[in-house]
């Protein structure tokens, strides 16, 4: 796996609004991109750095339900 520079996991952002958990992670490292998806949903697994996305699983409130974290 590549190493990945920048924070890489937010679990203080369990409980917290989805597009808000979107916006710190976004802030607090500015190489990802934050996306929220569904709890449940189909995704790819795939990890590259230079394309590094931050998948934010909120359940039907749009509430983080799981740790954002890179990869």
């Amino acid at each position: 796996m590549e190493e990945c520079t920048g924070k890489s996991s937010w679990p203080e952002l369990v409980g917290v609004n989805g597009n808000k958990a979107v916006t710190i992670i976004e802030k607090e490292n500015p190489n990802v991109e934050a996306i929220t998806v569904l709890i449940g949903s189909f995704v790819t697994q795939d990890f590259r750095c230079d394309r590094v996305r931050v998948r934010v699983w909120v359940d039907k409130y749009g509430i983080v339900g799981q740790v954002p974290h890179i990869g």
